[in-house]
C-alpha cells in the first residue's frame, strides 16, 4: 500500500535522490544550491508542499505543488512536479500521488487540480484517465533575451 505524507527535514536525502533523478530524467540540470532553496521553500510554510510517497517504508515517489488564487474561479493548486521511481511504476504510486494532492488542495480551499506535462511523456496514459487535457490551450513560456 502507498503511504504519503509531508515532507519533513529527515527526507532530505531521499527527496533529493528522487528529484535529481526527475531533472537527469528530463535533462535538466541545478546546481546544490539550487537544490538547498528548493528543499528549504518546500518546507518553509508557504503555499507551496512537498509530499512524499512511500512503499514498504521506502521513498519512491515526490510531488511539489502550490495554491495560488486565481481571478475568475476558486483557487487553485498547480503540481510542478511528480516523479515516481521508475522500478516501481504502474504500481499505483503516481494515481494515489494525483489523489493525494487533489484532497489536500480541496481541503485548504483550492479545488482546482492542474499540471502540465510533455507531448510524449509516457506519463500522458495515466494523466488521461484521472484529467482532461484543454483542447485548443497551448502552454507558452516568455523566452528571456540576454542583453
Amino acid at each position: 500500500m502507498v503511504r504519503i505524507s509531508l515532507l519533513t527535514e529527515n527526507d532530505r536525502a531521499e527527496w533529493e535522490a528522487l528529484i535529481r533523478a526527475k531533472e537527469a530524467h528530463f535533462d535538466t540540470e541545478h546546481s546544490d544550491e539550487d537544490y538547498d532553496r528548493a528543499w528549504g521553500r518546500l518546507l518553509d510554510g508557504a503555499p507551496r508542499r512537498g509530499i512524499a510517497a512511500r512503499l514498504d517504508g521506502k521513498m519512491v515517489g515526490i510531488a511539489h505543488y502550490l495554491f495560488h488564487d486565481s481571478i475568475w474561479y476558486s483557487g487553485k493548486c498547480y503540481l510542478v512536479d511528480l516523479f515516481v521511481d521508475p522500478g516501481v511504476r504502474r504500481r499505483g504510486v503516481a494515481t494515489t500521488i494525483i489523489h493525494w494532492v487533489a484532497a489536500d488542495a480541496v481541503e485548504h480551499g483550492f479545488p482546482a487540480l492542474y499540471w502540465n506535462t510533455l507531448e510524449d511523456a509516457e506519463a500522458r496514459a495515466l494523466y488521461d484517465k484521472v484529467g482532461r487535457q484543454l483542447d485548443g490551450f497551448v502552454y507558452y513560456n516568455y523566452r528571456r533575451t540576454t542583453a
